[in-house]
């Protein structure tokens, strides 16, 4: 019914933005995710994604602290909402989205938007009940 994920100090080798992405026992759903997200500053920006709940930063001195809750809203369909806070840019993190599944949800991937920044520093921790 919930999925939490816990960042605390969570950061990547480059500028691509994270990305949750759920699936059920056909693979990860790479598509089909209506999902934003805004990042505030002195000047608030936004911006959305079809490929998984983005987490919006893109820049290099990112630090990621906060939660990001997965909750199911019905039969399969799961509800993300975050609040996390940029320490390497004094910012804060918010967005959220949703995604229907074929089946029931058995896996959570954590990822970049491009596939290929990696992650290097920090931990993850998942909840799920």
């Amino acid at each position: 019914k919930r999925v939490t994920v816990m960042l605390n100090g969570v950061s990547t080798n480059g500028t691509s933005n994270p990305l949750i992405q759920i699936g059920d026992s056909s693979g990860v759903a790479i598509t089909g995710y209506s999902a934003s997200s805004a990042r505030v500053l002195a000047t608030p920006s936004f911006t959305t994604y079809t490929t998984g709940f983005g987490i919006y930063g893109a820049a290099g001195t990112n630090v990621y602290n906060g939660v990001i809750m997965l909750n199911l809203i019905s039969g399969v369909i799961w509800n993300c909402t975050y609040n996390l806070q940029d320490s390497g840019n004094i910012a804060a993190l918010l967005g959220g989205g949703i995604k229907t599944l074929s089946t029931a949800l058995d896996r959570v991937r954590i990822t970049t938007v491009n596939g290929t920044d990696t992650f290097d520093a920090g931990s993850i921790n998942i909840m799920y009940e």
